[in-house]
């Protein structure tokens, strides 16, 4: 009978909350023992970018409807490992479990698990089993296993596999889980090679390969079994003594690996010469270095600082390194909305890595250039003869939604991903990459603007039937977010085309000729951002939403039972469509976003939409808070950015089991750093307005700066610290900093 008992429902958090990741391959912390017959686990290791075709299925069809669509797929699975004790299998679920202990060390990158049981004949042993996705070699993944032995003696015998018969986790009852598609990978061929196990798979659609290398630093004797190849090692263990070993595997697919047997074993080959010690200490070294720049300090209030710094960490273990790849909405945590990469990437995450990591926020940007070609196409399916249609929902580029009122009408998303081109350089200063990635997508991205908006009788310009952020309000005219960013990335994009002109006529010559723009094309985007429509109420002075939003039948919140949200699961669209009710900020985020309206107009705007939001949506929450540091409300920005802080680590959407909220990890970075440290990137330079929670007695934060590494504590004063000369913005005014620079009255801007 166990003592301790395992909770099921904290099990699945926990295989999300304590997954291993890189970026490159995700596991989730399951145990490599395995469970119960019909356990609630959800098994799973994923690659990122690397997906099955899928067929889109409608009861009724129109013309442009997306047919198929890409599906991430849970990839063969290395974890297992089986210990079988005097003839008795190791598992938590039998004999007497005394303690469990699992955590993940966000310092040294890896996940730890440590089990003091008996078993059912009553013998006690102990387990330490660490779990780590290697940030020096991508296509690493180890397990550190040691059994120790308290009283017993006797034979042990371990089991390492590799397990072929792998499917996708479905749930028909849930939108934002797949209902359809489990089985989509299919084992190719075993093999054993010397000390090294393998099994390849291959999609039928996509016809892409995937292979998992492994081998141990203890002499396994290998046995292939059905759709499952696996190790065994015999050994005897006596009271005190510690059997230890460790178990490397090598992923490789045939996105980025021209020779997946070839280039694994390679990886293979070193990580034994090298040992579990190299490969623990450059995970060390790659975090130090990493948290050097990246860490957040709190103090003040217990618990805080530990958890925003899970949240930062998440993003690294889960965005793309590559251009093959970027940041599924569960990272590589689980399976939920399929994993998709939708425009959370460059409103929410991406914004980190720009301030802290901008290789890799180059690395994500680059993905859209790479993928603008199926842009292309998806904007032809959908009737625009040029130009380029970001998806809604992609794994490679393509549209994926099925549903396009909520959609695929997002245009909104071409002027998210232009933004953070745009942000990027305003940072940075790197016009070079400009010049060579984000012009391209600016201009063909921009191009749709023309296409789908007009010009009205007053010469304003107007965009209809659209969607904007919040999903509970489709197909609109007008959209406050649309529109404002729509005029953000036209000014910008022809702001670029006349400063790569001045800097570097040559290749501006070369560029437009091969985008085929002119002059003329150029002022027209101009024209239409310096007239396009930001509807405005004069009589509540705020800005509008939409042309019809304020107008509709106020949502019944007193007679909503809280069983009923989010609205999306219990309410027909149409329902919702029909409401004044908001899913998540719309307006409110253009505000943060954009900082483009009078202190006035910006709080009334946000006092009257914050009481028609459900925060329904997990990208919610942390914008509501950075806008009310924006107003000057320190107490309702920290209570929305602790509910942003503990939506997962308290399950308070109810979906962590379906994997981590990966946007909502860059919200919790963005309430530190946009919303208490006040951050905005404008055409002028850095700006800061920061308003310190009462609660905390010192926040302090890191940037990487153009060149300038910069150190800003919020305390008593207001710190900034460079360790080169800089420019910044503090309060609206300018300020050049040598070394140091300290600010009493920074609260009162």
């Amino acid at each position: 009978m166990n003592k301790w008992r395992i909770n099921n429902q904290e099990l699945l958090e926990d295989e999300s909350l304590l997954f291993t990741g890189n970026g490159y391959i995700g596991l989730r912390a399951n145990f490599e023992e395995g469970y119960p017959q019909d356990y609630p686990s959800i098994r799973g290791a994923y690659i990122n970018g690397f997906y099955e075709t899928v067929t889109m299925e409608y009861g009724e069809t129109a013309h442009g409807f997306v047919e198929e669509a890409q599906k991430m797929l849970n990839v063969l699975d290395p974890q297992t490992i089986r210990i079988v004790i005097d003839g008795e299998v190791f598992s938590l679920f039998e004999g007497e479990l005394i303690s469990l202990e699992r955590r993940l060390d966000v310092e040294a990158g890896y996940a730890l698990r440590k089990v003091d049981w008996i078993s059912p004949g009553g013998h006690h042993l102990k387990f330490e089993i660490r779990r780590m996705a290697s940030f020096d070699t991508l296509e690493l993944f180890i397990i550190d296993y040691r059994v120790t032995s308290v009283d017993f003696a006797g034979e042990i015998e371990i089991r390492s596999t590799i397990e072929g018969d792998v499917v996708n986790y479905t749930n028909v009852h849930d939108p934002r889980v797949g209902a359809r598609h489990a089985k989509l990978l299919y084992p190719l061929k075993s093999k054993v090679s010397g000390n090294i196990m393998s099994m390849q798979a291959v999609t039928e659609a996509s016809k892409l390969k995937m292979a998992v290398h492994v081998t141990h630093d203890i002499d396994f004797y290998y046995v292939m079994e059905g759709q499952s190849i696996g190790g065994v090692y015999e050994s005897r263990l006596s009271p005190g003594e510690t059997l230890a070993f460790r178990k490397y595997v090598a992923f490789t697919d045939s996105l980025r690996h021209q020779d997946l047997e070839k280039t694994a074993e390679e990886i293979l080959r070193r990580a034994l010469a090298l040992g579990s010690d190299h490969w623990y200490q450059a995970q060390r070294d790659y975090l130090e270095d990493f948290w050097d720049i990246a860490r957040i300090q709190v103090r003040g209030e217990a618990g805080v600082e530990e958890a925003v710094n899970y949240a930062t960490y998440q993003l690294l273990a889960s965005a793309g390194k590559d251009v093959y790849s970027n940041v599924s909405a569960k990272g590589l945590s689980g399976e939920g909305y399929e994993g998709h990469y939708f425009w959370d990437t460059e409103i929410y995450m991406i914004p980190f890595f720009t301030l802290t990591r901008p290789r890799i926020a180059k690395n994500l940007m680059k993905f859209r250039h790479e993928t603008l070609e199926y842009a292309k196409e998806d904007a032809r399916a959908m009737g625009h003869p040029v130009g380029a249609k970001i998806p809604w929902r992609t794994i490679i580029g393509k549209e994926c939604s099925g549903y396009f009122p909520a959609g695929a009408a997002q245009y909104h998303i071409n002027a998210d991903v232009a933004y953070t081109f745009i942000q990027y350089y305003l940072y940075t200063g790197d016009l070079q990459f400009i010049m060579d990635y984000g012009f391209e997508v600016l201009l063909e991205t921009a191009r749709l603007w023309i296409l789908i908006g007009h010009f009205d009788p007053e010469d304003r310009f107007m965009i209809d039937t659209v969607t904007g952020p919040d999903e509970y309000t489709a197909l609109v005219n007008n959209n406050y977010y649309t529109n404002a960013m729509a005029q953000y990335h036209l000014h910008h994009t022809y702001h670029f085309s006349r400063l790569i002109t001045r800097n570097s006529p040559d290749v501006w010559e070369v560029l437009s000729h091969r985008l085929g723009v002119f002059d003329g094309e150029l002022r027209e985007m101009q024209r239409a951002s310096e007239s396009m429509f930001l509807p405005y109420s004069d009589a509540l002075k705020i800005s509008l939403q939409d042309d019809h939003f304020i107008y509709k039948k106020p949502w019944d919140f007193a007679g909503t039972p809280r069983d009923k949200y989010p609205l999306v699961l219990n309410f027909h669209p149409m329902i919702i469509y029909r409401h004044k009710v908001l899913k998540q900020a719309d307006t409110i985020l253009a505000h943060f976003l954009l900082d483009n309206e009078t202190d006035e107009v910006i709080e009334n705007s946000y006092r009257y939409y914050e009481a028609l939001t459900t925060h329904d949506s997990s990208l919610s929450a942390c914008v509501h808070g950075i806008m009310a540091s924006r107003i000057r409300d320190p107490e309702k920005a920290y209570a929305y950015f602790k509910e942003s802080l503990y939506l997962d680590l308290k399950n308070t959407h109810g979906n962590t089991r379906d994997g981590l909220h990966i946007a909502n990890s860059g919200g919790v970075y963005m309430g530190i750093v946009y919303g208490f440290g006040g951050l905005r990137i404008k055409s002028d330079g850095l700006h800061l307005r920061p308003v310190k929670p009462g609660v905390w007695e010192s926040l302090g934060f890191s940037l990487l700066y153009r060149g300038a590494r910069l150190r800003i504590t919020l305390g008593e004063s207001l710190r900034v610290e460079t360790d080169k000369p800089v420019e910044i913005f503090i309060c609206n005014r300018k300020y050049t900093i040598e070394d140091v620079l300290e600010v009493a009255d920074y609260e009162n801007c």
